[in-house]
């Protein structure tokens, strides 16, 4: 497991296959070896809006549910 500070209040968590783009401290997007890029569906506030844009870099990503980001990170 690999932990990597991005930007202010950005940081990444290398997992196994899987990449997960923390803002803050909640999991908003991220790339898995089965299913590619996703990205939270939740509406969150203008700077998380703005992180994920900026980790995506015009990547186009699934939305998908907040709680499918959870699951990335429970163990």
């Amino acid at each position: 497991m690999q932990l990597r500070p991005i930007a202010s209040n950005m940081t990444e968590l290398v997992t196994g296959g899987c990449t997960v783009l923390f803002s803050y401290e909640t999991p908003v997007a991220a790339y898995t070896p089965t299913q590619g890029y996703v990205r939270t569906s939740k509406k969150w506030s203008v700077t998380t809006s703005r992180h994920i844009n900026k980790w995506l870099d015009g990547v186009t990503a699934e939305e998908r549910p907040q709680e499918f980001l959870d699951s990335l990170i429970e163990g």
